[in-house]
């Protein structure tokens, strides 16, 4: 007779925040939460990062904005997004509803536009705020604020002040250091770090002999890039003491456990669920399953062996 295993458990604290899973939508990939309804309820996920929001509203870049890749796809939005007072006042007070945790996205273009939007955002009922320092600084050429030690540092340091919610601060792998970066943001206040954002990429449209995006360059995510996620996952988690989430490429239950290995706290889906929208739920159902399969009683366990 076949024993009767414990359902494995995936609760997940997240800076004092109880995620039911540590399963989390990425900012960019689910919206408001509202357009995935349809295939599945919401309330399921452990939460899920908003559509990145800017202090004031943004049309978002023109032309081609989205080119699949043979492994993955490229984009180049241009944070559009309602502005964080219309989302305050129009948006959140329906999205509530749902009963996962809200995480907050926010870009910015200066130190003022982070500064001032965080801290409006945060007086809110969002229960994160996840700080983009991937976001061009348009005072010193376009260079991103995530890039350089020091620069992230200053603004993790500026947004910490005035911001009530914890911060999360997602970086990205386009910086010649990541851990350096990691680290000083974790000096700064950061209570969490979130990695990683797209990789830079170039696609060119050889008959019309041009870049396919205005912008020249865009970013690439999805599968192709996991591998490359997962080693500054487990690099950054090594490096400091306070959460680490990671994304990058997650497709599966077992991709999903895979970063938990690499030192992860809890995962966000991006592109995936946006090929197949219920992406994210079957990733639920598929820990679930593989941690019973494997005899793993709680993400503990394997969090970091690798």
């Amino acid at each position: 007779m076949e024993e009767n295993k414990t359902t494995p458990n995936l609760v997940v604290d997240l800076c004092g925040l109880s995620l039911k899973n540590p399963v989390i939508a990425a900012s960019g990939t689910f919206g408001f939460g509202e357009e995935i309804e349809p295939f599945y309820d919401p309330s399921i996920l452990g939460g899920f990062c908003t559509k990145g929001l800017t202090r004031r509203p943004r049309p978002g870049n023109s032309g081609i904005r989205l080119q699949e890749t043979r492994a993955g796809l490229m984009n180049s939005i241009g944070l559009q997004n309602p502005g964080i007072e219309a989302f305050v006042r129009d948006i959140l007070p329906r999205i509530r509803r749902f009963g996962t945790a809200i995480i907050a996205n926010v870009g910015g273009e200066t130190m003022e536009d982070y500064v001032a939007a965080c801290y409006e955002v945060s007086k809110s009922s969002v229960d994160m705020v996840e700080l983009n320092i991937s976001c061009p600084n348009v005072k010193h050429g376009g260079m991103a604020f995530g890039i350089d030690p020091d620069v992230a540092a200053k603004v993790v340091r500026s947004v910490k002040r005035s911001c009530r919610k914890p911060l999360m601060v997602k970086l990205s792998p386009n910086a010649p250091d990541i851990v350096a970066v990691a680290r000083a943001c974790e000096k700064a206040g950061a209570d969490a770090l979130s990695l990683i954002n797209t990789i830079s990429g170039l696609a060119i449209d050889v008959h019309a002999r041009r870049p396919v995006f205005a912008n020249v360059t865009a970013g690439l995510s999805g599968p192709a890039i996991k591998p490359i996620a997962l080693r500054m996952t487990r690099d950054v988690s090594k490096a400091v003491s306070i959460p680490v989430v990671g994304m990058g490429g997650i497709e599966t239950g077992e991709d999903a456990a895979a970063f938990i290995m690499a030192g992860a706290a809890a995962i966000q889906v991006g592109t995936a669920g946006l090929v197949r929208p219920d992406t994210c739920q079957r990733i639920i159902a598929e820990l679930l399953e593989f941690m019973s399969r494997e005899d793993i009683g709680s993400l503990s366990e394997i969090r970091g062996i690798i």
